[in-house]
C-alpha cells in the first residue's frame, strides 16, 4: 500500500509539472483553435537549454528556467512566422519547426542524446536541502507554486484588451479582423506564449528528473490533448475561464495518476504510447456519446408525452 501511495505522490508531482505544458497547449488548442505540433520539440528544447545552462554555464537554476521559457517562445515565433507570413498550414508549420528542433536540441547538448544533472544544483535539490522533504514532495510544492502563479497571471492577461483580442481571434477571426485587430500578430503572440509555457514545463521536468533527453518531448502533444479533454470531461459543468484553466491542470494530474496505476498493475512501459492514444480516444468519445444519449432521451420523453396526450 505504501508503494502505491509513493507512486501516486510521484504521479501527482509529474502531473503538476506537466500541467504547465497543458496550459500552453490549451491556449493554442482551445483559445486559438490552432493545431500546433511544435510542442514535442519545444518541450525538449526547454529541457535541453535548462540542463546546458546549469551544467556547462553554471547558471542559477531559476534563471535557467526563464531561459527555457524564452527558448520555447522563440520556437513558437518560428511556427507563427511560417504560418502567418509564408501562409504554411498550421499543422505543417508546427511539424517543420518540431523536426528542426530535433537537430537544434542535439547541437545545444553538444551532440549528446542526454545530459544528466545528478550532481548539479536545481530548484528541487535546493528545496530538498533546505526543507528536508523528499524530491517528489519538493517537485510537488514547486509545481503547485508555479501553476498557481501562472493560472492567476493567465487569467489576468486574458481579461485585458490584448488577451481578449487573442481569445476573439480563435473564436471569430473574421469579426475581430473587421474591428481592426491584426489576427496574424495575435496568432504569433498566442504561439509564443503557448510554447513559452511548454519550454518552461520542459525545464521544470528536467530539473525534477535530473536529466535532459533528446526524446523527452516525444508524445508531449498527445499528453497535453489528453489532459485537456480529461479535465473537460471531469469539470465540464464549470463554465468560467478560471475553472477551464484549472481543469486543464487537473486533467494532467489525473492522466499521470492513471498511468501510474496501470504501471502498478503490471502493464509494460513500452505500451504507454498505446495507453495514451486509448485515453485520448475514450476521452473524445465520452462527451459525444453523452450528447447523443441526452438527445435520444429527450426525444423519447417528448414521444411519451405526446402519446399520453393523444390518449
Amino acid at each position: 500500500m505504501s508503494g502505491l501511495l509513493v507512486s501516486m505522490q510521484g504521479a501527482v508531482a509529474q502531473g503538476i509539472l506537466w500541467g504547465v505544458l497543458v496550459l500552453g497547449v490549451y491556449i493554442t488548442f482551445r483559445l486559438l483553435n490552432f493545431a500546433d505540433m511544435t510542442v514535442d520539440g519545444s518541450f525538449a528544447l526547454g529541457g535541453c537549454v535548462c540542463a546546458v545552462m546549469i551544467l556547462n554555464k553554471g547558471w542559477n537554476p531559476v534563471l535557467a528556467l526563464l531561459l527555457s521559457m524564452v527558448a520555447g517562445s522563440l520556437a513558437g515565433l518560428v511556427t507563427g512566422t511560417l504560418h502567418t507570413v509564408f501562409e504554411i498550414p498550421s499543422i505543417l508549420a508546427g511539424i517543420l519547426t518540431q523536426i528542426s528542433l530535433w537537430s537544434i536540441n542535439l547541437r545545444i547538448m553538444g551532440g549528446k542524446s542526454n545530459i544528466p544533472l545528478l550532481q548539479a544544483e536545481t530548484v528541487v535539490s535546493k528545496l530538498v536541502g533546505k526543507a528536508g522533504f523528499t524530491q517528489q514532495q519538493c517537485s510537488l510544492i514547486i509545481g503547485i507554486i508555479v501553476v498557481v502563479a501562472l493560472t492567476v497571471l493567465l487569467y489576468w492577461f486574458f481579461g485585458t484588451e490584448l488577451g481578449s483580442a487573442l481569445r476573439a481571434t480563435g473564436n471569430n477571426e473574421d469579426m475581430i479582423r473587421a474591428l481592426g485587430v491584426s489576427t496574424k500578430f495575435m496568432k504569433v503572440l498566442g504561439l509564443m506564449i503557448s510554447n513559452g509555457l511548454v519550454g518552461l514545463s520542459g525545464g521544470l521536468v528536467c530539473q525534477s528528473q535530473k536529466v535532459a533527453d533528446i526524446s523527452m518531448g516525444t508524445g508531449a502533444i498527445v499528453i497535453g490533448l489528453a489532459a485537456i479533454i480529461i479535465g473537460e470531461v471531469l469539470l465540464g459543468r464549470l463554465r468560467s475561464f478560471a475553472s477551464k484553466l484549472i481543469s486543464a491542470v487537473v486533467g494532467a494530474v489525473v492522466y499521470f495518476m492513471i498511468r501510474a496505476i496501470v504501471l502498478r498493475l503490471g502493464m509494460p512501459a513500452n505500451d504507454m504510447k498505446l495507453l495514451s492514444a486509448v485515453i485520448v480516444g475514450v476521452a473524445l468519445c465520452v462527451p459525444v456519446m453523452l450528447d447523443k444519449y441526452r438527445t435520444w432521451k429527450s426525444y423519447s420523453e417528448e414521444g411519451e408525452v405526446q402519446d399520453a396526450d393523444n390518449i
